[in-house]
């Protein structure tokens, strides 16, 4: 019984998450949208090359938890990316569960924009 709320849980949990394709990402940021973009990998992979999106501040999914007043201070909506969309979706699993509403994952990660062709800074 507990392993099928367990499922349910996880299912409920991810039907919360919003996802947004690279392409959607792009059009936000050219139109200057209120927003958010924080990139949750490390320092180092953050500042190595190919490089972060344009505008990501990094927060470290592991520090996230502990600035999760740094991220409520910005009281607009939470872009979360990471190399691929993995630990985007952990941070977004546990903005949600902080009470944050407005979380959206890019879809692919940094992985995905650079594929496109895309800048990285």
């Amino acid at each position: 019984m507990s392993g099928i709320l367990a499922r349910l849980f996880r299912r409920s949990r991810a039907a919360e998450t919003k996802w947004i394709e690279v392409d959607d990402l792009r059009h936000r940021l050219t139109q200057s949208a209120s927003f958010v973009l924080i990139d949750v990998r490390g320092p180092d992979e953050f500042t190595a090359p190919p490089g972060h999106l344009p505008r990501a501040i990094n927060i470290p999914l592991p520090e996230l938890t502990s600035r999760l007043a740094e991220v409520l201070a910005y009281a607009c909506p939470v872009v979360l990316v990471c190399k691929t969309d993995r630990r985007s979706a952990k941070a977004a699993d546990l903005l949600l569960a902080s009470g944050l509403r407005d979380v959206t994952v890019l879809r692919g990660g940094t992985e995905a924009w650079h594929q496109q062709g895309l800048n990285l800074e």
